[in-house]
């Protein structure tokens, strides 16, 4: 796909991952439009010479307040990158159901609901692209957060199903396995952390090279490992 030109809903923009794949797109010419939940940061992407929608995703009614903001505009990709992550850690104490049922509304539903209503803008596109970013936890989980694990593996088979239902049809859908990102959701991690510019990086070329799923950094090694014995996988995550 030829991204100069192209019209871009990116979910998710304002910070992390997200912010470094609108820097990049804008720099191949496309014309993107990001969401954020903080008002600095979106006004900080806004200097930038951004469009930016304030969203908040942990509600259907915070997805169709960005709907009815967008509107029937046309769109040529929509990037579903919006994500949160929760510790869900009995060991730790009780968990708070409240932060589980946000975190898989963010990133479970609201990338189905989005999909899902602008589905006739994307059809109506000479060419489109519908790009979900999962992880690679959506291969293996980590103990420690089963529910942000679950959340990127639903996301994960329902882009897999997705892509066979419009397999024919022009609209090309991809899915980003990103590794630990260095971003504030990762802060305090231990763990080696890809920088985000490289993983936007990657996510970009599986755009503009009409990939159907791009496995970033250790991700590639988890499938290998994955392919081979998924107990081998799972011994690799489940201990963090």
């Amino acid at each position: 796909m030829e991204l100069a030109d192209k019209i871009v809903l990116l979910t998710g923009g304002s910070a992390g991952i997200g912010r470094e794949i609108v820097r990049q797109l804008q720099a191949k010419g496309a014309r993107v439009t990001l969401t954020g939940r903080n008002p600095e940061r979106l006004a900080a992407m806004r200097e930038e010479g951004f469009e930016t929608i304030e969203a908040d995703f942990s509600s259907a009614a915070g997805v169709d307040a960005l709907l009815k903001k967008w509107g029937s505009k046309d769109i040529d990709i929509l990037l579903n990158n919006a994500g949160q992550l929760v510790d869900h850690d009995f060991r730790e104490g009780d968990p708070d159901a409240d932060a589980a049922d946000d975190c898989i509304y963010t990133n479970l539903n609201a990338p189905i609901r989005l999909i899902s209503a602008l589905m006739p803008q994307l059809r109506a596109r000479p060419e489109a692209a519908i790009v979900n970013i999962t992880s690679g936890l959506a291969i293996a989980p980590a103990a420690r957060t089963p529910i942000y694990c679950a959340t990127k593996s639903g996301l994960r088979f329902y882009t897999l199903g997705l892509r066979e239902q419009l397999k024919d049809s022009n609209i090309r859908v991809i899915e980003a396995l990103p590794p630990v990102v260095d971003t504030q959701m990762n802060d305090g991690k231990p763990t080696k952390k890809m920088p985000p510019e490289e993983c936007a990086r990657q996510i970009v070329v599986a755009i503009a090279q009409d990939q159907d799923e791009a496995n970033i950094g250790l991700t590639k090694a988890l499938r290998i490992a994955e392919s081979i014995s998924p107990a081998l996988a799972r011994s690799m995550t489940l201990r963090f």
